[in-house]
């Protein structure tokens, strides 16, 4: 063979092997590309999966960290400083506890009934809207309210559950948000949530929009008891990792010391509304605007 064709040949087959590889590597890169898709869609399937194997009723707030607090000009002393908090996952109600969920309840625990708690675990306002052992007609899926923080306490017992930390409540009320004031972002709206007495009382769970977590009225309509003693300064020696304030916060009889409530009510101004605005009562202290919701942990 001349070597002119010699050459032209040797050159004709690398130009056909570059094509040959060049399109391999596209083949290669579009099976790679499908690959990966099908297996960031098998993960979010699974976690889709796990969501729906909530609890009835709940939501899973994933594990995470989230910056907790305030040091905006809004924010009070006892609100700041901002600190970042880890919190392993939990599940928690989608909606404030009923007056129907809360009449099971009492139901099945007689202790736990109007003319029967003890004294020690109210102010003496305990249900005062119900008529004995009956909540007011209509408002079955109303928030319970006049409940103090041990009779929550006796409920989730009851439920399987707990109420949940300051530092829980506060990842599921922000909702995703990151740097907002209230759960849907920075401005107060009055077709977002019950507040300022606007309504003049309660209102369904579930009225108005949920969070990004799909969690329900995280502002307004009641403030909801948390498990933490309420204490001043504890942002300012917060645990980095699962904080709550107080010693023995599970026990039910000899809770010393304010306990934390959050999120506003369907009577309080807009600044209690403020996803980081912190607030404390005597634990026996059964008020029109006070309610709860409860969390699970999850399980390994």
């Amino acid at each position: 063979m001349p070597r002119v064709q010699y050459v032209y040949s040797l050159s004709l087959v690398s130009k056909k092997g570059y094509v040959l590889m060049k399109k391999c590597l596209t083949l290669f890169t579009i099976l790679l590309v499908v690959l990966l898709t099908f297996y960031v869609g098998d993960a979010d399937v699974n976690r889709e999966n796990h969501i729906l194997r909530a609890p009835e009723g709940m939501v899973l707030i994933p594990a995470g960290k989230f910056q907790m607090g305030s040091d905006s000009d809004e924010a009070m002393d006892n609100e700041r400083p901002v600190h970042t908090v880890y919190i392993d996952a939990f599940y928690i109600d989608k909606h404030e506890v009923t007056n129907a969920q809360y009449k099971k309840f009492v139901d099945a625990n007689p202790q736990w009934q109007k003319d029967s708690i003890q004294d020690v675990y109210h102010n003496g306002d305990y249900l005062a809207s119900w008529n004995g052992n009956n909540y007011p007609k209509g408002k079955d899926d109303h928030p319970v309210v006049f409940i103090s923080w041990h009779a929550a306490m006796a409920y989730a017992k009851w439920a399987g559950k707990r109420l949940p930390t300051e530092a829980e409540w506060e990842k599921a009320a922000r909702g995703r948000r990151i740097d907002q004031k209230y759960p849907w972002g920075n401005s107060i709206d009055i077709r977002k949530t019950n507040y300022g007495g606007f309504v003049g009382n309660t209102t369904p769970v579930g009225k108005y929009p949920p969070n990004g977590y799909g969690v329900f009225d995280m502002a307004g309509n009641v403030k909801e008891w948390c498990l933490d003693k309420f204490e001043n300064n504890f942002y300012k020696i917060s645990p980095s990792h699962n904080p709550v304030s107080g010693e023995n916060v599970m026990d039910l009889t000899h809770t010393k010391g304010f306990r934390v409530l959050r999120g506003g009510s369907w009577s309080s101004p807009a600044r209690s509304s403020l996803v980081f605005h912190r607030f404390g009562w005597a634990p026996s202290g059964a008020f029109s605007q006070n309610g709860f919701r409860c969390v699970k942990v999850v399980s390994p």
